[in-house]
């Protein structure tokens, strides 16, 4: 497998997920404002959408959108339990999060990053970014993590998103839950490593 992906962009949730279920992948980095990657491809001619992640799987077929593609991989190494089994009331679970990272915190982050938004809306972005973290801290509180004692890939996702509170200077002292949730997961062997292979961590 290849996986395509941007330093600290969303893509790290899959990069995290690819080291914690222990597959074998290749990296292959792409420049979101050329559209070019590191290999010298154009983007655009592998993938549409133009946007990280995409997973090249071994026969050819392109995946894409972060939470398909982590459960994807989930489900191609249920021995490393990152997802509990199709049916029960915990994938369900599983999902709940996953949507709630992909529709309630990502797409709220993202007017932060663009040029255009307006000074005012950012004001209000951030105020909407407090209020879901404000969710996420009490959710938290006497949890290692989203699903309880358990690492699972909402969780690579949600500290994926969180995390770009540091390119954006929030700070997470208020949500003490969820700092200390951030320092937990960023502590992970796999999850160093996917950080380190990134250039975000030494």
């Amino acid at each position: 497998m290849k996986l395509y992906f941007t330093p600290g962009a969303c893509s790290l949730a899959t990069h995290i997920v690819l080291r914690e279920a222990e597959f074998t992948f290749d990296l292959d980095q792409v420049d979101l404002a050329t559209k070019k990657t590191k290999s010298g491809a154009d983007f655009t001619q592998l993938n549409l959408k133009a946007q990280v992640p995409m997973l090249q799987l071994d026969d050819g077929q392109r995946l894409t959108e972060v939470p398909v593609v982590l459960q994807y991989i989930a489900d191609r190494k249920p021995e490393a339990d990152l997802v509990p089994p199709a049916g029960t009331m915990e994938r369900y679970r599983v999902l709940e999060w996953l949507n709630f990272v992909t529709s309630e915190l990502h797409k709220t982050f993202s007017p932060m990053v663009r040029q255009n938004t307006p000074e005012e809306y950012k004001k209000i972005t951030k105020e909407n970014i407090a209020a879901k973290f404000g969710y996420l801290d009490r959710h938290l509180a006497g949890r290692l993590y989203l699903m309880g004692d358990k690492f699972s890939v909402a969780d690579a996702y949600c500290f994926t998103v969180v995390n770009w509170s540091n390119f954006l200077n929030i700070d997470l002292t208020p949500w003490a839950n969820l700092k200390a949730y951030m320092g937990r997961v960023a502590a992970r062997p796999k999850v160093h490593e996917a950080l380190k292979a990134e250039g975000l961590a030494t």
